[in-house]
C-alpha cells in the first residue's frame, strides 16, 4: 500500500496537536524560565554566563537521563493504558501500567543519589571536564553547591509529568509549569541580585532559585499523581508492589532508551566539553543560541512526545496498518515544522541577541560572542530542518513502535562516530569558522534523517508487547 506524508486527515491531526500544543507550551514555559536565568546572569558578564552554562551542561545530563526513564516508560504506559480501555486484558493491562510507573520512579530517585553524590563531591573536577580556566571553575563549582537537592525534585517530576501525559494527562502539568515559571522568576531576581532585603548571591542564587521552584514543581505533580489521577491509579502503597512479572519486559523495552539517551547526554557533554576549549566567548555565544534553537522546537518537542503517545495508543487497539500510515504522515510533519523552526530562527536572530548584549561594553556578552552567536544562529536555522525531522520519527514515532534497540544502537553509533569526530576536527584541527563547528557537531542529525525514513518504509520498527505475567 503507498502511503503519503500529508493528507487530509483532520481527526489525526487534531488527535497528535490536542497533545503537543500543551506539552509544547509547557516546554515553552521551561525554556522561558532559562532564558530570563541565563538573561539574568548574563548581565554579570560572560564568566558568570560561560560557567553556569557548563554547570548545566552535567545537570543536563541527568535531565536527559530522566527523559530516557520518562519516554521509555511511555512506551509501555501509553500501550497498557489502551490496552486496559480497549478491553484486551484490562486487569493485567492496569498492573502492568502501575508497575512500570513503580519501577520509573524508583530508577528516577536512585539516580537523583548517585548524581547528588557526584555533586557534592567533587564539584571541581567535574568543571576541569569542561574548562581548564580557572574563573569558571570557580563559579560553576559554587553553583553546583546549590543545586545538589534539585536532582530528587527534578527526577520525580519529570518522569511523573511524561507518564501523565502518557495518559493524556496534559492540562494540569501544563498548569503546574506555568506556576513554577513565577516562583523561578521571583526567586531569581531575589537571590541573584539581593532583592527584598535578601543577600546578593549571584551564581548561587541562580541555583537557590532553581531549586525552589523545582521543589514546587515537584510537590504540585506529585499530589496530582497520588491523591487526584484516576487514569493511571497509582497510589503510595504502588511504591512497594511486586514488580518482578514486568522486569524483563521493562528491561527490552525501557533500559534500551535509558541507555541511549543517557550516552547520547554523554554525546552532548562531550560536545560542551569542545565549546569549553573553544574559549569563555564561544560558550557564552552558544548559551545564547541554546535557548534559541530550544524556543524554536517546541512544537516539535510536543509532536515529538504526541508521537510516541499517538503510536503506542494505535498499536494497544492492534491495528498496525493505521500504524503506518500515522508514521508517514509524521515523517511530514517534521519536515515541515522544520521549515517553519527555521524561519523562526531566520526572523528572530537579531533580537534575541540583542537581549544579552548589553547597552554598553561593561554589561551583556562581548561582541566577539555576538558576532559567534550570529554564525550559530545560521548553523541551525539549517540543521534545524533535519532535527525536527529525525526527532519526532525517532523520539515519537519509531520509539512508540517499541524500536528502541535499534534506535539505541543507530543513536549513538552517527554521534560518536561520525559527528564528535568532525566536531573535533573542524574546532581544533582546521580551526573553521564557528558556523562549520556547529554544523559538523550536528552532523547525525541529516544522516538520522535519511535513516529513519528507511526505517519507518521497512516496517519492522513495530515491535509487539506484552503485559508480563501474574505475581505469585
Amino acid at each position: 500500500m503507498k502511503y503519503k506524508f500529508f493528507g487530509k486527515e483532520p481527526h489525526f491531526y487534531g488527535n497528535v496537536f490536542t497533545l503537543a500544543l500543551p506539552i509544547a507550551a509547557q516546554s515553552l514555559i521551561t525554556i522561558g524560565v532559562n532564558m530570563l536565568d541565563n538573561i539574568m546572569v548574563g548581565s554579570l558578564g560572560d564568566t558568570a554566563l560561560s560557567a553556569v552554562s557548563l554547570a548545566n551542561s552535567f545537570i543536563g545530563i541527568y535531565h536527559i537521563f530522566c527523559m530516557g526513564l520518562g519516554m521509555g516508560a511511555s512506551v509501555l504506559v501509553s500501550r497498557y493504558y489502551s490496552m486496559k480501555k480497549s478491553g484486551d486484558e484490562p486487569e493485567n493491562a492496569d498492573r502492568a501500567l502501575k508497575q512500570t510507573v513503580c519501577l520509573m520512579l524508583r530508577l528516577a530517585i536512585c539516580l537523583a543519589l548517585l548524581f547528588a553524590v557526584a555533586t557534592a563531591l567533587f564539584p571541581e573536577y567535574i568543571m576541569r571536564t569542561y574548562t581548564p580556566e580557572l574563573p569558571l571553575i570557580e563559579r560553576g563549582s559554587e553553583y553546583f553547591r546549590w543545586s545538589v537537592a534539585s536532582y530528587f525534585f527534578l527526577g520525580v517530576s519529570l518522569t511523573s509529568t511524561i507518564a501523565l501525559r502518557s495518559v493524556r494527562e496534559v492540562k494540569y502539568p501544563l498548569l503546574v509549569s506555568i506556576g513554577a515559571f513565577f516562583v523561578n522568576l521571583g526567586a531569581n531576581y531575589t537571590f541573584i541580585f539581593g532583592k527584598f532585603g535578601a543577600p546578593r548571591m549571584e551564581v548561587a542564587g541562580a541555583a537557590l532559585g532553581t531549586l525552589i521552584a523545582r521543589t514546587f514543581e515537584a510537590v504540585m505533580i506529585m499530589s496530582y499523581l497520588l491523591i487526584f489521577d484516576k487514569e493511571i491509579g497509582f497510589r503510595v502503597k504502588h511504591f512497594l508492589m511486586k514488580t518482578k512479572s514486568l522486569i524483563s519486559e521493562y528491561i527490552r523495552i525501557c533500559i534500551p532508551v535509558l541507555i541511549s539517551d543517557g550516552i547520547l547526554a554523554i554525546g552532548t557533554n562531550a560536545v560542551s566539553m569542545i565549546n569549553g576549549r573553544l574559549g569563555a566567548t564561544f560558550v557564552a555565544a552558544n548559551a545564547v543560541t541554546a535557548v534559541t534553537q530550544q524556543l524554536s522546537t517546541v512544537v516539535v518537542q510536543g509532536v515529538s512526545q504526541a508521537g510516541a503517545i499517538v503510536t503506542g495508543q494505535t498499536l494497544g487497539t492492534g491495528d498496525k496498518e493505521k500504524t503506518m500510515r500515522q508514521g508517514y504522515l509524521f515523517f511530514g510533519l517534521g519536515l515541515a515544522l522544520g521549515l517553519v523552526s527555521a524561519v523562526f530562527i531566520t526572523l528572530t536572530k537579531n533580537p534575541i541577541i540583542a537581549f544579552y548584549a548589553g547597552k554598553d561594553a561593561s554589561s551583556g556578552i562581548s561582541p566577539e560572542a555576538v558576532a559567534i552567536a550570529n554564525q550559530l544562529m545560521l548553523a541551525i536555522s539549517f540543521i534545524i530542518i533535519f532535527q525536527a525531522t529525525n526527532s519526532i520519527m525517532t523520539k515519537g514515532v519509531l520509539r512508540g513502535g517499541g524500536d528502541t534497540k535499534m534506535l539505541m544502537l543507530t543513536d549513538n553509533i552517527f554521534l560518536w562516530a561520525v559527528s564528535i569526530p568532525l566536531g573535533i576536527l573542524a574546532g581544533f584541527v582546521f580551526h573553521l569558522p564557528a558556523f562549520w563547528i556547529y554544523v559538523c557537531l550536528k552532523s547525525d542529525q541529516i544522516i538520522k534523517t535519511f535513516w529513519s525514513f528507511g526505517r519507518l518504509r521497512g516496517g519492522k520498527w513495530i515491535k509487539k508487547i506484552s503485559t508480563g505475567k501474574t505475581e505469585g
